[in-house]
């Protein structure tokens, strides 16, 4: 008698996969101004940090649609854990054993960052290669578990250094390394199935001949934007609108942001049989053009976080809504194509954020004008949804 193959074990795997991810996305920045205070590290090279991380991801997305298919999911993903592990365990002892305690951080940096870029572009198809039904729907709760994991380490870390003391923070660095550590045995022993078989997925070049994914790219970029725009500013905004301190602005900024945006994709994750996708993504794109339009243009502190926390909600399905309209109108996109999506995320996620600042800036610092132009996004996001419902209603085989 054949065993029946555990899929709620690859589906754990791949929860704690994103929590891995927030994980490393969202503690070090808790650590600026200690690495600041105790290091001497000038702001100027702080600022590094972010971009090291973000662009490290951004070329293990690029890099990833040539490597993964040949190596295989598996020693790929397995990978992803122990890089994150290592990573965040040579944060906590690098800095202290190189003679440049910024060269220590950065090298860290790299290495979870290498593992954050395959976790974001391997998790996701491998819960779509198992046997579920409702891929929509697992799709949207899978990757709730980002934002749960960034509230995890937000509220986790705060209440760490609280009753510890913010100096002991290289504890709790090597206790966040224990969750991808433990990871890495769940990916070993859990069943993973590959999402086409040899040779029948499209390759980049075909990919790039196909009018319907440049405008799933163009959703894919939107959706990163129209998400990090908001989140990246929250802290400041509240901050600014409303006058409070930074742990406060941090509390009732990203983290109120990242509780309303799991409970999107976890609602969306338990109702999605009873809904329509694209209609869903359309609404939530107008709901993120009416948020944005109250955090700008509002005159009053507790609209404009209305506009932010709500912000949340709007833009919760659209990374995972798009990821499962790719796959319902290019089923035979594969690999490449989640790696390419991931890559066009980021993208969003890295220029938005920069444009907000700098128009911003150019606005003598009026936070509010930038997220105004920030509007486009959302915008942008509607005009292609319904361009993909008018235009490209067949799947492409």
């Amino acid at each position: 008698m054949t065993r029946q193959k555990n899929y709620k074990k690859t589906l754990i795997a791949c929860y704690l996969g994103f929590v891995t991810q927030a994980i490393s996305a969202n503690f070090t920045p808790l650590l600026f101004l200690t690495f600041k205070n105790t290091y001497g590290i000038g702001l100027e090279k702080i600022a590094l940090i972010p971009l090291t991380f973000y662009l490290t991801q951004f070329l293990i997305d690029f890099a990833a649609t040539k490597f993964v298919d040949k190596i295989g999911y598996r020693i790929c993903v397995v990978s992803s854990q122990v890089l994150s592990a290592v990573g965040l365990v040579l944060l906590a002892i690098l800095p202290e054993l190189l003679p440049g305690p910024f060269l220590g951080i950065l090298i860290a940096v790299v290495l979870y960052a290498m593992g954050s870029g395959l976790i974001e572009v391997l998790v996701s198809p491998i819960v779509e290669a198992c046997p579920f039904e409702n891929k929509e729907g697992m799709m949207s709760l899978l990757h709730s578990f980002y934002c749960w994991g960034a509230v995890g380490v937000i509220l986790g870390s705060t209440l760490f250094f609280t009753v510890f003391g913010v100096e002991n923070w290289k504890i709790l660095t090597l206790i966040w390394a224990v969750v991808p550590l433990y990871n890495a045995f769940n990916f070993i022993t859990c069943p993973i199935e590959r999402l086409i078989d040899d040779g029948e997925s499209m390759r980049p070049s075909q990919l790039h001949r196909l009018p319907l994914f440049w405008l799933l790219i163009l959703l894919m970029v939107c959706s990163g934007a129209s998400e990090a725009a908001m989140a990246q500013w929250a802290s400041a905004f509240t901050e600014s609108a409303m006058g409070v301190s930074k742990t406060v602005g941090d509390l009732a900024g990203p983290c109120l942001f990242a509780v309303f945006m799991g409970i999107s994709r976890t609602l969306y994750g338990k109702m999605s049989e009873k809904l329509d996708l694209t209609r869903t993504m359309l609404a939530c794109g107008m709901l993120c053009v009416i948020c944005y339009l109250m955090a700008s243009l509002s005159s009053l502190p507790t609209i404009g976080l209305a506009g932010c926390a709500f912000c949340g909600i709007s833009v919760g399905i659209m990374w995972p809504g798009t990821i499962s309209i790719s796959s319902q109108k290019c089923p035979r996109g594969g690999t490449a194509m989640f790696a390419l999506l991931a890559l066009a995320g980021d993208l969003g996620a890295t220029v938005s954020p920069a444009m907000v600042g700098s128009i911003s800036d150019m606005a003598g610092g009026n936070l509010k004008i930038g997220l105004l132009v920030a509007t486009a996004f959302p915008l942008i996001l509607i005009l292609g949804l319904i361009v993909l419902n008018w235009k490209f209603n067949r799947l492409t085989r």
